[in-house]
């Protein structure tokens, strides 16, 4: 693209101009001596009375300037003859003013332009100068006429400029009903095939408008009087005896018969083709209208009551035989019209201007078709040329004029005249013979600039005759550029950007030679993009159109960008609501609608160029509804419904689902019949009998859910026995010999049909003979029956259309009792000091008196064999399943006596006891001593004191006291070891130790059955003059938040730490140094312990020690729920240990974790034995008495004695003390 630069501005030059200019014929400029031209003319003109004045145009072009000349009627017409007549200087133009009596102006008149090369005439112009429209005043006598009889008022309108509307109304201006019976012709009159006594009336007035005139004419009114026969006193018995008398077959009033019983009708071409036919009659005739040939009238459209046949816009093809007929009761008669079509005038071929160089030939073709065919007529500047007429150098006929070897002399103005009947046609060829230099019509040094990659023009528009050589050259290059249009222009296809720079194009005929320079600059294309390309969004989510762009610097100030949407204009916030943002480049739709989608196209337009890119936005949503829901096939149990699937809104519909509506049993509840997949919309729905169904259809795309269709037409489908009986019957015995029958009730889309009832069968087992009985509720009753018998049941379904299938025989038993036998052979043996196993015979079947559901064991402590003090007996308790004869007894009391009862119990309740069984457990390892201390410490030996272990298990028999060196990396020295058999013994003294050293030491209690879990205790010998340093260790329960220390030693400095259980090194939780008051200082502590800082001190610790313990707690307590393995961890059974590997599996995760080491020198006697008894193993039963995992910890029906914490692992918090 390119564009010429100027001083006035900057214009642009386009390639479809360029192709005109080349192929329109050569327009001589009007610097070139040239023949007159008329350019602009009138046709007819109409002289309104109400207007001021009339214009008559004439106007023509001409080297010399044309003058003109005009002729009215034939004769020649001088326009300065009245003084009303306005006239302008090198115009042919005058206006007439209308000062009164413009008559005389009236006629057809000619425009002459003539100049000393020639004479042009214009076509012909009309002036009409209409009068005023009236009718003549007349005085009508009344018009009297007998009932029946025809009528014909006349309205003879008066003349006037077309068109003319005719009405026929009352003085009241109100319009005369017209019908088959009354109606006006196209003529205006007022026609009646029969006249009745309504139509008497004396203001019957015709009126004729004259729109372009601004006129209404009125007529005088006219009376109308109907007559009837005297012969009768009743008028309307005297008026049907007379239309009896005038009843006659229709005769034609429009054509009069007189004029025979055909006519030709001529109609002109492209005009509208109006056939009339109007009839007279008694009874009032009907018309119709065919056409001969074709049989009906095709185009033709009945009007006025069938009286006018209307063909619009006649072509040849209507042309042919048409005819009316009018027809009653008594007759018919007929009027055959033959329809000719003719045409004005038309052009086939016709004379041109052309320009001729010296030595040309001229060939001038004339030729025009009409009906009737034209004549043609020539003339030669505006005079007609004789028929007889001959050239020396060419040839003459009414269709071609020729010429040969023309000379500047035989310049002249040809006009060709076609004309029939109907109208006139003309022609006008100026022959300019010419012999001219090259005249530039293009202006020298036009500066053009380009965008590369474009096209480009440069122009070089000239006229010469004889017609020239052009060439166009680069620069001071000689070589010819080639692609140069035939009117001049320079053409490169795609521009670059070293076609810039100074152009020259010559132009070179025989009478001599011009030429124009041109200047090319190359500009860099604009470029344009989008993104993101075609993107998909959701309906309701948000959208942003970047538009990248990129242009010439030279033009960035006249660079803009704007956006269409489908081809049309996006102003800035286009849509009604402001929903498309436009801000620049940028396009942004915050809640995109469907009806955002289209192509969003962004122009970057400079004053050169511009370039566009397109993105196409395509919105998801879920789909349209389905639409025009069909029934079809309509049978007992199915129809086939149809439907036409809604838009999918750019995602493909995967499913339809048919949903239903039945309005008996769930009206207005819409429920899924039946899934069908996306590309399918037809489907035979499975129907139930008796059911008013109504169905609608809903289309899921990966989007969502559609709006439900509209709901089809309802179906009825008829009723029919049921297809099904009841499910899950089951039998029920609440009360002493009574059996209950309870089942699932058929659902109402089940029931197929009124009268729903059931039919209950039941017999015993061992009894052949069936009873029955029907209810309509979903249970039954039998009473009076055995207790615990057999019965063979069936329930059937049935309604007033018949029974279900045959029933299944399901079994069931009459009402239980509770068991009335008791478990015989109670045996409980002692695994070990904290589990027995009890074993026993079942009861007979006959004695359970129902369905056996299990076995209770119930025992009790009743004293401890160490003290002998008896117990109160808290019972606990375990279920067995009914096909177990033993279970483990968990949980028990080493060193006690105990009790144990075994009862059966079925659904009715628990059986007798069995006899008591008594049983004892045998010792067991004692627990860890209850403390242990370092009483004192030397630099060589130590004293160390504890305390007799809460439970013992049995009879202590000694203690084990191992110790070790220890340091702060885990190193540790070889284990120490010595016996104290004493029992009663509850302190030792240790010698030879090394001095300022740190030792660790285990103390164990012992029985026969060995030893217990060690508790532990860590010190440090002291130096030359050094004081003791001691650690003591006490164990706290989890939701304790203080603890009293028992022997601390006045006025000594100690080091408090809290650490978790498994605490193996010297990390703590918190640590704190205090000091025990002495009795001097005892004031002293007391007026600390009232300091705020050592309140808020001492709160801080408590706080952070609860919240720590809160989380270990949580971790330990997670979920609310134990593992089997930690609850067997709050319960240690040493002894137990080898008869859970045996039985239950190795489980072994000790709570106290040795040093690095130590394991081995302890000969793996400090790794505690555990119990790992699980519920599992012991019992099933019923679970309400356990917890959810299934264990049995806490689960016994009385309340088991827990063991306090501080018997739970090591006592493991320690209290080093600083050297």
């Amino acid at each position: 693209m390119e564009m010429p630069l100027n001083t006035k501005g900057i214009a642009v030059c386009l390639l479809p101009f360029v192709l005109s200019l080349a192929a329109a014929a050569i327009e001589i400029p009007l610097s070139v001596q040239q023949l007159p031209t008329i350019t602009e003319q009138s046709t007819s003109e109409v002289a309104f009375p109400f207007d001021e004045e009339f214009t008559i145009k004439c106007e023509a072009k001409g080297n010399p300037q044309p003058t003109f000349n005009w002729t009215k009627d034939g004769k020649p017409f001088d326009l300065l003859g009245d003084s009303r007549i306005i006239t302008t200087k090198n115009s042919g133009t005058f206006v007439i003013k209308n000062r009164g009596n413009v008559s005389i102006f009236q006629g057809k008149y000619y425009c002459y332009a003539s100049n000393e090369l020639g004479t042009t005439v214009s076509e012909e112009i009309e002036l009409v100068v209409p009068g005023i429209p009236k009718f003549p005043k007349e005085k009508k006598d009344p018009i009297k006429v007998d009932h029946g009889d025809k009528m014909i008022l006349h309205c003879n309108p008066p003349k006037g400029i077309p068109p003319l509307h005719m009405y026929w109304m009352n003085i009241d201006l109100q319009h005369i009903p017209q019908d088959e019976r009354v109606s006006m012709s196209l003529e205006g009159d007022l026609y009646f095939a029969n006249v009745e006594a309504n139509d008497s009336r004396s203001d019957y007035c015709c009126f004729a408008a004259f729109p372009r005139l601004r006129t209404i004419a009125q007529k005088m009114p006219m009376t109308l009087t109907v007559t009837r026969s005297n012969d009768s006193s009743s008028p309307s018995a005297s008026a049907d005896k007379a239309n009896v008398f005038k009843e006659r077959k229709p005769k034609l009033l429009i054509p009069p018969e007189s004029n025979g019983h055909s006519s030709v009708v001529t109609v002109m071409k492209g005009n509208d083709l109006f056939l009339e036919c109007i009839a007279e009659g008694l009874p009032t005739p009907h018309l119709h209208w065919r056409s001969i040939e074709k049989g009906n009238v095709g185009r033709g459209r009945a009007e006025n009551y069938g009286k006018i046949l209307k063909i619009e816009q006649v072509t040849t093809e209507d042309k042919g035989l048409y005819e009316c007929v009018a027809r009653n009761t008594l007759g018919e008669t007929k009027h055959e019209f033959q329809v000719h079509v003719e045409e004005p005038p038309t052009w086939i071929k016709k004379p041109e201007s052309k320009a001729y160089g010296i030595g040309d030939s001229l060939v001038l073709l004339c030729e025009a078709v009409g009906n009737p065919e034209p004549t043609i007529k020539w003339k030669l500047n505006g005079v007609p040329i004789p028929d007889e007429s001959k050239f020396s150098r060419g040839v003459f006929s009414p269709r071609e004029i020729s010429v040969n070897n023309l000379q500047l002399q035989d310049s002249a103005v040809y006009q060709c005249e076609a004309s029939n009947k109907h109208g006139t046609i003309l022609a006008t060829a100026n022959v300019d013979v010419l012999n001219i230099r090259p005249e530039m019509l293009t202006p020298d040094g036009e500066e053009y600039v380009a965008v590369a990659g474009h096209p480009s023009y440069m122009h070089c528009l000239f006229f010469a005759i004889p017609l020239p050589d052009f060439t166009w050259n680069k620069e001071d290059s000689t070589s010819r550029l080639d692609n140069v249009h035939i009117n001049g222009t320079l053409e490169i296809r795609e521009t670059r950007k070293e076609d810039a720079g100074s152009y020259s194009c010559w132009v070179t005929n025989s009478a001599g030679r011009s030429a124009i320079t041109a200047t090319l600059t190359v500009r860099d294309a604009t470029k344009i993009s989008i993104v993101p390309k075609n993107p998909q969004v959701l309906k309701g989510r948000s959208v942003l159109l970047k538009c990248h762009s990129q242009c010439d610097p030279h033009l960035k100030h006249h660079f803009k960008i704007s956006w269409r949407k489908d081809g049309e204009e996006l102003g800035k916030n286009n849509t009604e609501d402001g929903r498309i943002i436009i801000e620049m480049d940028t396009l942004f739709i915050p809640n995109v609608e469907l009806e955002d989608e289209g192509v969003y196209t962004c122009i970057g337009s400079t004053s050169l160029d511009s370039s566009t890119d397109d993105s196409q936005l395509i919105v998801l949503y879920v789909p349209d509804p389905p639409e025009n829901l069909h029934l079809s096939e309509k049978q007992e149990r199915s129809v086939r419904l149809s439907w036409n699937a809604g838009g999918n809104n750019n995602s493909p519909v995967n499913e339809s689902i048919v949903e239903f509506e039945e309005n008996q049993w769930e009206p207005r509840k819409w429920q899924e019949l039946i899934r069908v997949p996306g590309n399918e919309t037809t489907v035979v729905l499975p129907l139930a009998p008796y059911i008013n169904y109504q169905f609608r259809v809903v289309s899921v795309n990966a989007i969502g859910r559609s709006q439900p269709s509209e709901p089809s037409e309802r179906y009825e489908t008829p009723p029919a026995a049921p297809d099904k009986n009841p499910e899950n019957i089951r039998v029920e015995a609440s009360e002493p010999h009574e059996l209950i029958v309870i089942w699932e009730p058929l659902k109402p889309m089940e029931q197929n049909g009124p009268g729903l009832e059931y039919k209950v069968n039941w017999k015993q087992q061992d009894i052949a003979e069936w009873e029955e009985e029907t209810v309509k509720k979903n249970f039954f009753t039998l009473k009076n029956t055995p207790t615990f018998v057999p019965y063979d049941i069936k329930v059937q379904a049935m309604n007033n259309f018949g029974y279900g299938p045959e029933p299944e025989n399901v079994t069931g038993y009459s009402s239980e009792d509770i068991p009335e036998a008791a478990p015989s052979n109670v045996l409980v043996h002692a695994i070990n000091s904290t589990l027995a196993k009890a074993v026993w015979s079942t009861i007979p079947k006959d004695r359970v008196r129902g369905h056996l559901r299990g076995y209770k064991v119930s025992w009790w402590k009743i004293r401890n064999r160490l003290d002998g003090k008896s117990h109160h007996p808290e019972k606990h308790s375990l279920t067995f399943n009914a096909d177990r004869n033993d279970g483990m007894i968990p949980g028990l009391e080493p060193f006690s006596e105990y009790h144990l009862t075994v009862l059966a119990f079925n659904s009715k309740g628990a059986g007798p006891e069995s006899a008591v069984s008594v049983f004892q457990t045998p010792e067991g390892v004692p627990e860890k001593p209850h403390f242990l201390k370092i009483v004192n410490f030397d630099k060589d030996s130590v004293t160390l004191s504890w305390g007799r272990p809460k439970k013992p298990n049995g009879i202590v028999t000694g203690y084990v006291l191992q110790y070790q060196i220890i340091n702060e990396t885990d190193d540790i020295g070889p284990l120490q070891e010595v016996n104290i058999t004493n029992p009663s013994s509850f302190s030792v003294r240790l010698s030879n130790l090394s001095i300022s050293t740190k030792y660790k030491f285990y103390l164990r209690a012992c029985t026969l059955q060995g030893c217990g879990k060690p508790i532990t205790e860590e010190g440090v010998t002291i130096t030359e003059g050094g004081k003791a340093v001691g650690k003591n260790s006490e164990a706290l329960k989890p939701t304790s938040k203080t603890q009293p220390l028992e022997v601390l030693e006045p006025g000594t400095a100690y080091t408090v730490r809290l650490v978790t259980k498994n605490w193996v090194d010297n990390n703590s939780i918190s640590a704190d140094v205090i000091e025990t008051r002495g009795r001097a200082y005892a004031g002293i502590y007391e007026r600390i312990s009232t300091q705020g800082w050592f309140i808020g001190l001492m709160g801080a610790i408590a706080l952070l020690t609860l919240l720590l313990l809160t989380v270990c707690f949580v971790k330990r307590n997670k979920g609310g729920k134990y593992s089997v393995k930690e609850k067997e961890d709050l319960h240690p059974d040493p002894e137990g240990q080898s008869i859970k590997d045996e039985i239950f599996g190795e489980y072994s995760d000790s709570d106290e974790k040795p040093l690095k080491g130590s394991l081995r020198s302890l000969n793996m006697d400090i790794k505690t034995a555990e119990s790992a008894d699980s519920l599992v193993d012991y019992g099933e039963g019923d679970h309400r008495m356990f917890s959810e995992d299934g264990s049995f910890i806490g689960a016994y029906t009385g309340c088991k004695e827990k063991a306090s914490v501080e018997s739970i692992g090591s006592s493991t918090a320690t209290f080093p003390l600083h050297a």
